[in-house]
């Protein structure tokens, strides 16, 4: 720790706020009031769970726009039209929901009535939109391949066949089953492609078709499967497999998983279908529309221009997400669908926070010397897609941006626990955390020409002088407790938008307080948030912009350390690259790549497009994960990337997760 930089920024900070303590019409601590009335508005129902591209999520943009126009913050985008709140607002391309188009057919050369959409069958969302005629069909048990499990039930063969799949997997509802990770219908899609299936059929689960969960189209803006995907009813299957009813389907289903559960005690590879080889008689026509419909999403943009004159050219970011799970379906962790996910926590609180910062920088005796630019993000919670958009399509000059400060999920503070990430993104966060927090316990005597007693903590104790009058009574005087009770962590990447600007090089700093088990539920409400706490934080956060807006050298970026073998993602190996996850059709772009990783070994950079692992050919994250469950530690494997409109072959050599 620089000691003396500490010492400067510390008394800095003391008298600032000392002379701000001075002016009681002046009111430096964030308002819990305040906080509430966004809160409890943003997380209300009326705005449905805000899902990104949602008239909820729309309608918390316009609230955000409006309070900044309040505020009297400038644009991002200069209209020439006063009170134009499409000003504040950058537009960025997102798939709301995808619906079922004209040209769906499906027929069974064994089944002579007509399949109806909706109630025999539906294409699933990412399905591609094709066509097949007459193609032969194999029954491929329940559609997994796991070279880590030694299961596979593609091993007698489906290229240029339709492959009919159960639903699930043999655990049933057990999330924590040997064969839980290749539940989603995703990888058994990748399974097939890979496979060489020219189509996949899945048979629901449930009997009454329209209760089935795979009935109802989601789409996840990850790009679509490569090959048609259908779900089919239950009766369907039945005819399909030749079963005499659903009930016999039924049965065969609970032996096949008591198979598989136990083992399959074969030599090489294997699945359900060594014991259950059902041959299906019927060949398949097939031609699958999905239309994919684009929604208005939106990042919310103000900007509070610098007092100084060569200053105000660098620009401070200050942000949140505002987006949650609308209803609930990818993403939640509710037992069932349906419900509001209000997202009080997760990030209405952060969001508020950005609003109440924005009301305290533009009161007058702050005049930040460098430009503030507030702004609120959607489509975090699929995968940074705002924060994302906005690094790639900036509305500022990112060289002119000399840090990003983000907040999600603030408003839970217990025991004074408080995480900061990115601090080893620049060389000078610790000291200015150090100092902030320090200056977060001083304590302010306004009448120190008066007869009143010193400034005292909590406990009644004499807090330290640091400022004292003429006549000897402290002013400004430092307490010995400890605002916080820190967490300290290094890496600049993370599950939330910081991330997107740490790899642009960009010096980050995310503040959080924690999960808990409201987190992605709609039990996520307004009333358990903490105001309170959540004020002090911000106060910090306050506290911690001015200590980098008062040092006219801009911090220096530095490469965070990081876990080189994180604990998460449920994978026996790890690479280091960090993902982009929007829509892609031809491979996996990287935003970044861990310090010392495999990936950084191997060469990869940030703004390669992953096309290629071993045999397995990726064109989206899925595909990208599916390949990484067949990795092993320690062994070499090419690896193929675009670099631009080059197309280069490495080597890379996974680490094995501790």
């Amino acid at each position: 720790m620089n000691t003396k930089r500490s010492s400067a920024l510390l008394i800095s900070l003391l008298l600032t706020t000392a002379v701000f303590a001075q002016q009681p019409a002046f009111q430096i601590e964030p308002s819990a009031e305040k906080l509430r009335e966004h809160v409890s508005y943003l997380a209300s129902d009326r705005l449905d769970g805000r899902r990104t591209g949602t008239t909820g999520a729309n309608e918390a943009a316009r609230y955000i726009a409006v309070e900044f126009s309040r505020l009297g913050l400038k644009p991002i985008v200069q209209t020439g039209k006063k009170e134009d709140i499409s000003a504040y607002l950058q537009t960025f391309p997102y798939v709301a929901r995808v619906t079922v188009g004209q040209g769906n057919k499906l027929t069974l050369s064994t089944l002579s009535r007509t399949l109806s959409v909706g109630s025999d069958w539906t294409p699933l969302g990412f399905s591609t939109s094709s066509r097949i005629d007459a193609a032969p069909t194999v029954f491929a048990g329940y559609g997994i391949t796991s070279s880590e499990l030694k299961y596979d039930d593609y091993f007698r063969g489906v290229k240029g066949k339709v492959a009919v799949v159960l639903s699930g997997t043999p655990d049933g509802d057990n999330p924590h089953g040997q064969y839980a990770r290749y539940e989603d219908p995703r990888w058994k899609a990748i399974a097939a492609r890979n496979a060489g299936a020219a189509a996949l059929v899945i048979i629901a689960r449930e009997k009454n078709f329209v209760d089935d969960r795979l009935s109802v189209l989601r789409y996840d803006n990850a790009g679509d499967a490569g090959i048609p995907v259908i779900v089919v009813s239950r009766e369907i299957g039945a005819t399909l497999l030749e079963m005499a009813s659903e009930e016999v389907m039924t049965r065969t289903e609970s032996e096949m998983a008591k198979w598989a559960s136990g083992g399959t005690n074969c030599s090489t590879p294997c699945g359900v279908t060594k014991n259950f080889n059902l041959e299906i008689k019927s060949t398949l026509t097939l031609a699958t529309d999905v239309l994919r419909r684009e929604a208005a999403a939106y990042n919310v943009i103000a900007v509070l221009e610098g007092s100084d004159p060569k200053l105000k050219n660098e620009t401070i970011i200050v942000g949140a997400h505002y987006d949650h799970l609308g209803h609930g379906g990818q993403g939640s962790l509710a037992q069932k669908e349906g419900e509001i996910h209000h997202g009080a926590d997760d990030n209405a609180s952060g969001t508020a926070g950005v609003l109440e910062l924005a009301r305290i920088f533009t009161m007058p005796p702050f005049r930040p010397k460098r430009t503030i630019v507030f702004m609120a993000f959607s489509g975090e919670e699929e995968g940074l897609l705002g924060s994302n958009f906005y690094v790639n399509n900036p509305l500022l000059p990112l060289a002119n941006t000399v840090a990003m400060i983000n907040m999600d999920m603030i408003g839970r503070m217990k025991d004074r626990k408080l995480v900061i990430g990115g601090v080893g993104t620049a060389k000078e966060w610790r000291d200015i955390i150090n100092a902030s927090n320090q200056a977060q316990t001083m304590l302010v005597n306004v009448n120190a020409t008066g007869s009143d007693a010193a400034p005292t903590n909590s406990k009644g104790r004499p807090a330290m002088p640091i400022v004292t009058s003429s006549n000897g009574r402290t002013i400004v005087a430092a307490s010995s407790e400890s605002a916080f009770d820190l967490t300290l962590q290094e890496d600049g990447f993370g599950p939330s938008d910081h991330s997107s600007f740490y790899s642009k090089q960009i010096p980050v700093l995310f503040f959080w307080t924690g999960t808990h088990s409201d987190y992605h539920k709609p039990s996520d409400t307004f009333d358990k948030i903490n105001y309170e706490d959540e004020a002090k934080v911000l106060a910090f956060v306050a506290r911690i912009i001015l200590g980098l807006d008062r040092d006219a050298t801009r911090p220096t970026f530095t490469t965070a350390k990081s876990d080189a073998t994180p604990r998460t993602g449920g994978f026996r190996v790890y690479l280091g690259t960090i993902p982009n996850y929007a829509e892609t059709n031809d491979g996996l772009l990287l935003d970044g790549v861990r310090e010392d990783s495999p990936a950084a070994k191997a060469g990869l950079k940030a703004g390669d497009k992953i096309v290629k692992i071993g045999s397995r050919e990726i064109k989206n994250v899925y595909d990208y994960t599916f390949a990484l469950g067949e990795l092993k530690a320690g062994q070499e494997y090419p690896i193929e990337v675009m670099r631009g409109t080059e197309r280069l072959s490495l080597k890379i050599t996974p680490e094995a997760r501790k």
